[in-house]
C-alpha cells in the first residue's frame, strides 16, 4: 500500500482534521494561498470538527476522540475545532495513537475532553455515485513540494466511483473516490482528513479517511484517490469498543 504520508507517494492528503494523506510541509506560502483549494477545491464553506495534527489531518468522532490516518504517525499534540492550522479550536495532548490492525486509520485519544461538537461514523457505506465531501489542509498545488498547505482547510465535493477505478484498493475495506473533471481531488497534506456523506437527519457523518492515490502517480487528482471506509463492519466494530460506542445516524 503507498500511503499519502509526510513524503506523500501517490497523493492523497484529503482535507480534514489530520491534514495527512498527502502531508506536506505544514508551512504556508503566499503563492499557495491564491492557488486553488485542495485541488481545484475550495475554502471550507462551514464548520467542521477537524483536528489539525501537524502535516496531515484528522476528525473528532467523540468529545475525547479523533480519527486520522495511521501512516500519519502518533502526534503529541492536535489542533482541535478549528477550520485555521495556527489559531483557534483547541491544543490538546494525545495521550494514546491506537493503530487499527486491518486499514489505514488510527485513533487518536486526547488527554482531555473538547467542547467541540464531534461528527457520528456513518453506518453504511455510500453507494456507487453517491455525493461526499472531502476535507483537508493539503497542498493546494498537484506536485511533490510545489508550494505549501492553506492556512485554512479547504473542501472538495466528490463521489464514489466503482472500486475498478482505483489500483489496489482493498474492497471490503476501501472506497474509490473520484477526481472530478479530471483535476481534482486530495494532495500532500490530506491525509488522515474526513469523508463525508449527509445522513437522513441532513447532518454530515464521516464515511471514509484520507489513505492514499489510486493511480500510484505523484502528481495529486491526476485519478481517483482512496479513502479507508470507517463503514466496513469490522471497522466500524474496532472504533465503537476501542472509543467506548457510536451513535447510529
Amino acid at each position: 500500500m503507498r500511503k499519502l504520508a509526510k513524503a506523500m507517494i501517490p497523493l492523497l492528503g484529503a482535507a480534514v482534521v489530520v491534514a495527512g494523506a498527502v502531508a506536506a510541509s505544514g508551512a504556508t506560502s503566499a503563492s499557495a494561498s491564491v492557488r486553488p483549494t485542495i485541488i481545484n477545491g475550495h475554502p471550507a464553506s462551514e464548520a467542521y470538527p477537524l483536528v489539525y495534527v501537524g502535516g496531515c489531518t484528522g476528525i473528532l468522532i467523540k468529545s475525547q476522540w479523533a480519527l486520522s490516518a495511521k501512516h500519519c504517525g502518533g502526534p503529541s499534540s492536535v489542533r482541535v475545532g478549528s477550520l485555521m492550522q495556527h489559531s483557534g479550536g483547541t491544543v490538546v495532548s494525545v495521550s494514546q495513537t491506537l493503530g487499527s490492525p486491518a486499514a489505514d486509520i488510527e485513533l487518536l485519544h486526547l488527554s482531555s475532553a473538547v467542547s467541540t461538537v464531534p461528527y457520528d461514523v456513518a453506518q453504511f457505506s455510500p453507494a456507487i455515485g453517491q455525493a461526499t465531501r472531502i476535507v483537508g489542509w493539503g497542498q493546494t498545488c498537484p506536485t511533490p513540494g510545489c508550494g505549501g498547505t492553506p492556512e485554512k482547510a479547504n473542501e472538495l465535493d466528490t463521489s464514489v466511483v466503482a472500486d475498478s477505478k482505483c489500483q489496489g484498493i482493498d474492497g471490503p475495506h476501501e472506497l474509490c473516490t473520484n477526481n472530478p473533471n479530471g483535476n481534482a481531488g486530495a494532495c500532500y497534506g490530506d491525509s488522515g482528513g474526513p469523508q463525508l456523506k449527509k445522513v437522513t437527519s441532513g447532518k454530515w457523518a464521516l464515511v471514509g479517511i484520507t489513505s492514499r492515490s489510486g493511480n500510484g502517480d505523484t502528481t495529486c487528482a491526476t485519478g481517483p484517490s482512496i479513502y479507508t471506509d470507517v463503514t466496513a463492519t469490522d471497522l466500524r466494530a474496532w472504533i465503537a469498543q476501542t472509543v467506548g460506542g457510536l451513535n447510529n445516524p
